[in-house]
């Protein structure tokens, strides 16, 4: 049977599955079957809503995307599956795609990146997010011994605080509205506060609340010297900045991180694929685990996929929901 059942958003806030005729697999193919799909809050909100900048068209498209900016599009790029035929050593493993919310699908072989066994299904859909939050680590080059900030719980910013977490001396605390996220974020290793409550004299933060008011209060709580690294995208929104206060005499820096490039750090030593080699091996900590859900049924996708990602007032929105299929 070569067929498929594939999410597209067809309009701002309206998804459909559609029906497609797979082609014969090309031998340095691979067809997958899906078990499990991640869905990006920050980046598919913006697809859903059609908020993605004319300007960014080619830069926000994924890897195996089809269809167009705004709509009708076909999107993601967290999926999880088995390998039924391909290349002879992918046969039969269990893989990690950067593909849209598809149950069966052809791609690559090289972007087929094998999972470890200690990592489940359900865990590893975060690995994009990882991926991301390593490249955020890259450009951010942390010392042992410094003050860091994460400013936003969202996925990427506790990933980053989790691996923050990990290296000796630094000591860590993520900054969230949400005081729900504080469970979180200190059994990934770190403290927890308020905006309002945030240590100053920072070292080192990193903001991934994807609000301007985010970057503004980093600006008040860095140290001299210190290093901003935005892990945000703003997408059509702008950012205004008090850069007339202490940024100059504090000698403050701004570093964009995005995870098209291979950061410098590491730029012609890690190829893509190694990158998301080592993301999957990092999600090997149970903990991770709270960081995924709830779970939809990719038939029930098209419903449910505006409440997941803007859920109505006063619930506790989802960090990564979780896509499965029969």
């Amino acid at each position: 049977m070569n067929e498929a059942r594939a999410l597209w958003t067809v309009a701002a806030n309206r998804c459909e599955i559609r029906h497609e005729a797979l082609p014969a697999r090309a031998p340095d193919q691979a067809l997958v079957r899906a078990r499990a799909s991640g869905i990006s809050r920050g980046t598919e909100r913006l697809v859903l809503t059609g908020r993605v900048p004319p300007s960014q068209h080619a830069a926000m498209r994924c890897p195996l995307q089809q269809g167009d900016f705004p709509f009708p599009v076909k999107y993601g790029y967290s999926a999880v599956g088995t390998v039924e035929d391909g290349p002879g050593p992918l046969k039969g493993q269990r893989v990690f795609v950067l593909h849209p919310h598809q149950d069966r699908f052809l791609a690559p072989a090289a972007m087929c990146i094998p999972i470890p066994d200690a990592v489940p299904d359900t865990r590893a859909v975060l690995a994009a997010n990882m991926e991301t939050a390593v490249n955020v680590l890259w450009d951010a080059r942390p010392l042992v011994g410094e003050r860091a900030l994460v400013i936003g719980a969202g996925v990427v910013g506790l990933l980053v605080a989790h691996l923050l977490a990990r290296i000796p001396g630094v000591e860590v605390v993520v900054c969230d509205i949400d005081p729900r996220r504080r469970a979180i974020a200190e059994a990934l290793g770190a403290g927890f506060c308020a905006p309002e409550d945030a240590p100053g004299e920072r070292d080192l933060v990193i903001h991934a609340s994807a609000d301007p008011a985010g970057l503004r209060r980093a600006l008040e709580l860095c140290a001299f010297e210190a290093r901003i690294i935005e892990a945000s995208w703003f997408g059509t929104r702008e950012a205004s900045l008090p850069l007339g206060e202490a940024f100059h005499s504090k000698r403050l820096s701004i570093v964009s991180t995005q995870v098209g490039a291979v950061a410098p750090a590491m730029r012609g030593r890690r190829t893509h694929g190694q990158r998301m080699a080592l993301a999957l091996t990092l999600l090997a900590d149970p903990a991770l685990d709270a960081l995924v859900g709830p779970a939809t049924r990719f038939a029930d996708l098209p419903a449910a996929m505006s409440g997941l990602l803007n859920p109505p007032p006063g619930e506790v929105p989802p960090l990564c929901p979780l896509v499965l299929y029969d």
